[in-house]
């Protein structure tokens, strides 16, 4: 198979940059696109010298930091991407990528991490939380979105089969688009991690600093338990998360992996309060040893098992989390095997076994004129 790799934009080392690397290791031949490409970006990873095929956005000034800011020109840009010399196109969409454009001899997989959060399920926060809600921007920021979406929902005709990172972005998917998803969790390098280590006291998180992933929630909450925090990322709310910190709040900024795994290998437990899609960090923490006090919505509830690797709290707001952490000190001590072999069923070679026959069945359904999207809802459902 001629094979194409498409990706929206490779600019940090993040869940969906990993879930690419995979793909590549199962198509090592692949050609890879992506709308914007920052090299620095990519250092130290497997797509560190990785050729890339860029679209014009590449080019706008600063495109690396202020790509989001380019998002009503993405549908424009990803349709003009040339496929036509590819027998397999594989799209890693959380915004456009799925909207390439395909043959009728082509086979698309898309796997999705999320239909666009900005425009979708994000999108009236998005708006209070930009101040976009009205005036001239605003209402230019609602029709580029209205536009979008439409843009989106057309899209999903492009593509043969959807995969999708967990059972909640698979409803997501019908929801917005109304086709069924396979679910193929995203791939977790579990092997990376010591669960033997002794547990000390401090609580760990670890994420980007936006808006959604509510680390202002989790240093606000331990800044009034006084509970021992430690804070590992960066990003634009930098600024008011330091100024929710207490003396019990170390904010490390962003670290190296090694420094990452040493951390989530001696807290006494990892605190996540996202709504996410999947949440690769709550598995990292598990491979550690390290059970998880998390926000009981999205992925999660896929991968933390209640009272034997974490609990959960009902409400992102600082008296349900700390309500957690006390439950979560009341409990017997978890049983740190039990949380690393949970976390063993996301490894990164369960995810190549899982993809590769997906590939597969689609593949050879395509060639023998036979649905793939069903092919592939059997090979489920089997």
């Amino acid at each position: 198979m001629n094979t194409a790799v498409v990706h929206e934009w490779l600019t940090t080392h993040a869940g969906s940059e990993k879930v690419v690397e995979e793909i590549l290791e199962v198509l090592p031949d692949a050609d890879l696109f992506a709308l914007i490409h920052d090299p620095q970006g990519m250092r130290g990873t497997r797509l560190e010298g990785r050729r890339v095929t860029t679209s014009a956005l590449d080019r706008f000034p600063g495109a690396a930091r202020r790509y989001r800011s380019l998002l009503p020109l993405m549908p424009f840009a990803v349709e003009q991407f040339d496929l036509s010399d590819y027998d397999v196109i594989v799209s890693s969409s959380h915004a456009v990528s799925k909207g390439v454009l395909v043959g009728a001899g082509q086979l698309h997989l898309s796997y999705v991490h999320s239909p666009i959060r900005y425009a979708w399920d994000l999108y009236h926060q998005y708006l209070r939380e930009s101040g976009l809600q009205r005036g001239p921007k605003g209402l230019l920021a609602q029709l580029v979105l209205h536009y979008v979406r439409i843009w989106d929902s057309t899209t999903a005709n492009r593509v043969d089969v959807f995969l999708a990172n967990s059972r909640y972005v698979a409803g997501r998917v019908w929801r917005t688009y109304r086709r069924p998803a396979r679910v193929l969790y995203p791939p977790v390098d579990v092997d990376r991690f010591d669960p033997t280590r002794p547990r000390e006291d401090f609580y760990l998180t670890l994420s980007r600093m936006v808006p959604y992933k509510k680390i202002d929630l989790i240093v606000e909450t331990f800044t009034r338990l006084g509970r021992p925090l430690v804070v590992i990322g960066d990003g634009p709310d930098r600024a008011k998360v330091e100024a929710l910190a207490g003396p019990n709040v170390i904010l490390l900024g962003r670290q190296p992996d090694e420094v990452v795994a040493d951390l989530m290998s001696r807290c006494r437990a990892f605190v996540f309060a996202a709504d996410e899609d999947f949440g690769i960090t709550p598995v990292e923490a598990q491979a550690a040893g390290a059970p998880v006090v998390a926000y009981g919505k999205g992925g999660v509830l896929e991968s933390v098992v209640a009272n034997r690797t974490g609990v959960f709290f009902g409400q992102q707001h600082p008296e349900s989390l700390g309500r957690a952490v006390e439950l979560f000190e009341s409990l017997p001590p978890m049983d740190a095997r039990s949380v690393r072999e949970n976390a063993e069923r996301f490894g990164a070679g369960r995810f190549r076994r899982e993809f590769e026959e997906v590939l597969d069945v689609a593949w050879t359904a395509k060639r023998e004129g036979r649905d793939p999207e069903r092919a592939v809802l059997a090979l489920e459902e089997a």
